[in-house]
């Protein structure tokens, strides 16, 4: 028969005492923050603990069932037996047999021990046994199992105090554990694990990490947080690679805290061939904002392929800094800070992203933009005021012909209420351009620009009963340039302006049948766009329109011009004509067919372009998605006359259960030098097995015939690790670096040392 009795808080105090224990180790990991940095707000106080369940029981009250409880009056010992389950402030505890000594206070239970604590972690245990202040304990053949999935299995657990936990012949894991997998993927042994929740940290003696049961790394000592500590200073998992520049390089990074809001992680590189480089990360989050500082520096020769010193020893240092910050509800405004003393100091010490975009405004490939800018934008209204320096790493670039841009403004509105049953935007433009030296002739000073804009767009749309849709428009435009330095025949300096108005109108008329599990939808397209036609004045400088190209993006826009330098004018038309097919599962594919012709060739225009003349190229561009996770892709400019391919892209992503993969082939008539280009791009991840993959990455050019960048590579991965081993062979020569290889290995531990990068407010677009 099963009794249950209510007891007090002395007689049982053993409930308290093994619920209270907290013997459990923390998670062993250096961790910046468990999530990226929302950047607009400093970190919020940590939430209190969860209340404990209310039970009725209040802070004092215990409450114990058993099959037998008995007490010996000799020995003054009170013993509980048989599914012995206790609770006390939420927590619960189960025995097969708890005892405790009135006398002297110690309290020992046996059998399968299980605390079940308020967080929903459970501790497991052979026996365990408390003092009369709860405040010291021993635990033997003790496991854990946590949050986020993480075991902690020891020969023995003593508690020396309320903040001090040691546990002896430790072994750690995150992955799953079950019986027909024993050994986890990753874990690590330890002799002695002291868990001191006063400096919350966890240190290990005579760590070693086992991967599939077999050991690949060692220290005599690593801290880390405890559990209970979201930010902690420690070490990150380190990088590990052979490359024929530096040869062996090992960086180990080390995260230390500086402030509840801030923190840097430094990364000292170690190199077999070179000197060692340093790294560094500092991130600093304020009310407003957040900013992200990358730099690095080194004390070294230039040096080339294979390590081969080339000139004298100076310091070598990089930044790469980012900020933004939310002024109110509508402002914003950011910085980025990018500078190398080296064009190839991030190729040669393989520094990863210096080239992605930071801030409002990015650069080209292997060039570094500063800036600082801000940013008003609400429902109806945007506005950018911004200053701008570049400096350019290509071998080919002249730094004292890059320009100062300072301000460069842009600004659009358009009124929430219809102009005329229609929509109506404004548009307005400045910038100004400082250079030192002039592009063509380096020895000659540089030319300096100013220009303001400002245009007006209305349009409406009437639908018939047909179907049809007719979109008239009417646009004007008004551009202003003060011009100094100007070199020969065009005299030193000018004020130049320029306007033009555009009436037209947009016609498309779709057509819908429906064939079995298809929808199809066929709609010719059409636009006249009519203008007075400007000359281009030789002497307003091509700045912001030299990336001119001509496809289905901009088949049907007034202006094709990618910026306000080169104007698009005179009487056009285009016409085109689009098929649509929709299937009942989701799947689609769609085709663009079109032209543009004007009444008088635009010189203004580059030919190769071809769109100058009075009858433009063909355009063709074709999207499907054939099946679900692939999209399939291709772009065909075609000579108006011969058809010959001027150019072509194609290009398709995979995204399936076992492959994921991109491939781009590229190939033009013409680049700036002339010649004609042909690239291949493709990467590709293949699950071969449930656990281990293959990763690839190739970049050839078809005009030269070499393979530019090989990559391959093996992974392991599963719900706690990855793994990759990495090969790379590059075959480009830059400046003083030739073709070079190597090896990188990749380690990722499920909540061991991983670090995400931070993420700053979005950028709003106008």
């Amino acid at each position: 028969m099963t009794r249950r009795r209510s007891v007090s808080a002395a007689r049982f105090a053993v409930v308290a005492g093994l619920l209270a224990m907290g013997l459990a180790p923390a998670t062993a990991h250096a961790a910046r923050t468990e999530k990226p940095l929302p950047g607009l707000a400093p970190p919020k106080p940590p939430k209190p603990a969860p209340p404990p369940p209310d039970d009725a029981l209040g802070q004092d009250g215990f409450y114990i069932e058993a099959n037998e409880l008995t007490e010996d009056q000799n020995t003054h010992v009170v013993t509980a037996r048989g599914g012995v389950e206790a609770r006390y402030q939420g927590r619960v505890v189960r025995a097969e047999e708890i005892d405790y000594d009135q006398a002297s206070g110690i309290v020992t239970a046996r059998g399968h021990v299980v605390i079940v604590n308020a967080d929903g972690t459970v501790e497991f245990s052979d026996s365990a046994v408390l003092d009369r202040q709860m405040s010291q304990g021993v635990a033997t053949a003790f496991s854990s199992h946590m949050q986020e999935n993480v075991t902690v299995a020891a020969a023995t657990v003593i508690r020396r105090s309320p903040l001090v936990t040691e546990l002896r012949q430790v072994i750690f894991t995150p992955c799953d554990l079950c019986a027909k997998h024993p050994s986890p993927t990753w874990s690590i042994r330890a002799s002695k694990v002291v868990d001191d929740k006063g400096r919350h940290t966890i240190y290990f003696r005579d760590a070693v990490i086992l991967v599939k049961g077999l050991p690949v790394f060692y220290m005599p000592l690593i801290w880390a947080p405890d559990p209970g500590t979201k930010r902690k200073s420690g070490f990150l998992v380190p990088t590990v690679g052979v490359s024929s520049l530096r040869g062996f390089s090992w960086e180990q990074p080390y995260l230390q805290l500086i402030s509840p809001s801030s923190d840097i992680v430094i990364s000292p590189q170690f190199n077999e061939r070179v000197n060692p480089f340093l790294n560094i990360d500092l991130r600093k989050r304020f009310w407003s904002g957040a900013i992200d500082v990358r730099a690095g520096y080194t004390y070294e020769e230039n040096f080339g392929t294979h390590g081969v010193k080339l000139g004298d020893l100076t310091s070598r240092s990089y930044i790469l800094a980012k900020g933004l910050f939310q002024a109110d509800r509508n402002w914003q405004w950011g910085f980025t800070a990018e500078r190398a003393s080296d064009p190839l100091i991030f190729d040669k010490y393989g520094v990863v992203d210096p080239f992605i975009d930071r801030g409002l405004y990015s650069a080209d490939d292997r060039r570094l933009i500063s800036q600082v800018d801000a940013v008003r934008q609400d429902q109806s209204s945007y506005f950018s005021i911004a200053a701008i320096d570049v400096q350019g790493l290509r071998s080919t670039d002249i730094n004292g012909t890059f320009p100062a841009i300072a301000p460069l403004i842009e600004a659009h509105y358009e009124p929430d209420q219809p102009i005329l049953g229609g929509r109506l935007r404004i548009d307005g433009s400045g910038v100004v351009l400082t250079r030192d030296d002039a592009v063509n002739n380096p020895m000659l000073p540089g030319l300096n620009s100013r220009r303001g804009t400002i245009e007006a767009d209305w349009r409406r749309t009437f639908i018939l009963a047909n179907g049809l849709r007719l979109d008239p428009f009417v646009s004007a435009r008004g551009d202003f340039y003060s011009l100094s330095n100007l070199q020969p025949p065009f005299g030193r300096d000018a004020s130049i302006w320029r306007g033009i108005a555009t009436a037209g109108l947009d016609v498309s008329w779709p057509f819908v049948k429906r064939e079995g599990p298809f929808t199809v939808i066929l709609e010719p397209m059409a636009q006249v766009a009519l203008s007075p036609v400007v000359k281009q004045d030789p002497r307003i400088p091509n700045e912001d329109s030299v990336d001119f190209e001509f496809d289905s993006t901009n088949l049907f826009q007034v202006d094709k011009s990618p910026g306000y330098d080169v104007l698009d004018s005179g009487q056009r038309l285009n016409v085109g004509g689009r098929v649509t097919v929709v299937a009942d599962s989701g799947l689609t594919a769609s085709a663009l067919v079109g032209r543009s012709f004007r009444a008088q060739p635009n010189p203004a225009i580059p030919a190769r372009t071809g769109m100058a003349g009075t009858t433009s190229d063909w355009i063709f561009a074709t999207d499907a998605t054939p099946l679900s996770g692939m999209h399939l892709f291709t772009r065909w400019r075609l000579d108006g006359a011969s058809l010959a391919v001027h150019r072509l892209e194609i290009g398709t992503d995979v995204t399936l259960s076992r492959f994921t993969g991109t491939l781009r082939y590229l190939e033009e008539a013409q680049d700036p030098t002339g010649a004609r280009v042909k690239d291949l791009d493709f990467r590709a991840e293949l699950d071969v097995l449930k656990h281990w993959g293959i990763i690839a990455y190739a970049a050839r050019e078809f005009t030269t015939g070499v393979w530019r960048e090989r990559d391959l590579g093996l992974v392991y991965k599963d719900d706690c690790i990855r793994v990759e081993v990495l090969y790379r062979n590059d075959n480009t020569t830059n400046g003083v670096l030739g073709p070079s290889q190597g090896i990188a290995v990749r380690l990722t531990l499920a909540t061991f040392g991983n670090s995400p990068n931070v993420t700053l407010p979005s950028t709003p677009s106008p």
